[in-house]
């Protein structure tokens, strides 16, 4: 069988218009009610009258000295840190331990390990709830979050430095081997500069996940430690206080589109950089 001429496999102007439309009603679909609630957010109408009769920085000032966005926004800010740096140390040891040993069983580990991220994050937080009070019995707090956070970040991690092992392969870390490079000064200096964007990657994708979680922090969190998801759930139907949540829903829309920008940057691969995306 011949293969395909180059001709044959070029699509028609037709398909190519039609694809085209097709991306352009998606993607107007996803970000037209993103731009407007940042639009919103300057909206001079407390009731989002449309077109806005003019724009102002009042509601950003008014959210700016609201006590309660700014203790969310820094427990938000805590929680994301801390579970990104539990994902990034037990994602890159999960994913070199398997790279490096074979055993019975190694397949199922693997799936066990990526299973959090595939899991409804109802189930998840009901799961973890369940097991903080009654089998721990432990009260929930804002570690709590922490380590419900954590499981699914790490295996934003885990693929992405099981993606670069794959892709890289062992030949830089034998040869530093043969070398007489020992296993430590391979790792320092081979095989830790390989992994560096991906870890970056991982891990600006993990804080961006845990930044804005709300379905397992609701199970997880005591009624004192509040996130920023979590305060403007409660308060977005609450008189007077739309506007400023219109405010922190566009902050929250900003500080989760930084870290993936800079991820799939740094990943250098739209496929590898947004692996493990909840």
């Amino acid at each position: 069988m011949g293969r395909p001429s180059s001709t044959s496999m070029a699509m028609s102007r037709g398909l190519r218009r039609s694809l085209a439309g097709f991306t352009a009603v998606v993607l107007a679909i996803v970000y037209i009610p993103l731009l407007l609630v940042l639009v919103n957010s300057f909206n001079s109408d407390n009731t989002f009258g449309w077109p806005p009769p003019s724009l102002t920085l009042h509601w950003w000032k008014v959210a700016a000295e609201s006590t309660g966005a700014r203790e969310a926004l820094f427990t938000s800010i805590q929680v994301a840190l801390v579970a990104t740096t539990i994902a990034l140390v037990l994602g890159t040891l999960a994913a070199m331990g398997l790279r490096r040993t074979r055993f019975f069983g190694r397949n199922v580990v693997s799936l066990l390990i990526i299973l959090p991220i595939a899991l409804p994050g109802i189930v998840t937080g009901l799961a973890f709830q369940n097991g903080f009070r009654t089998i721990f019995g432990i009260q929930l707090s804002i570690w709590t979050i922490v380590i419900a956070h954590a499981t699914f970040c790490i295996v934003t991690v885990f693929n992405n430095v099981q993606a670069r092992f794959q892709r890289l392969g062992t030949n830089f870390e034998q040869a530093s081997m043969d070398l007489g490079a020992g296993r430590w000064t391979t790792f320092r200096l081979v095989t830790f500069p390989m992994l560096r964007s991906a870890l970056l990657a991982g891990g600006l994708l993990s804080f961006g996940l845990s930044f804005d979680e709300i379905v397992v922090t609701t199970f997880t969190s005591s009624p004192q430690d509040q996130t920023l998801p979590i305060w403007i759930l409660q308060n977005l139907f609450r008189p007077n206080q739309a506007p400023i949540v219109n405010v922190v829903a566009a902050v929250l829309v900003l500080a989760s589109a930084v870290p993936i920008y800079l991820a799939q940057r740094l990943s250098g691969s739209t496929a590898e950089g947004l692996t493990g995306a909840r």
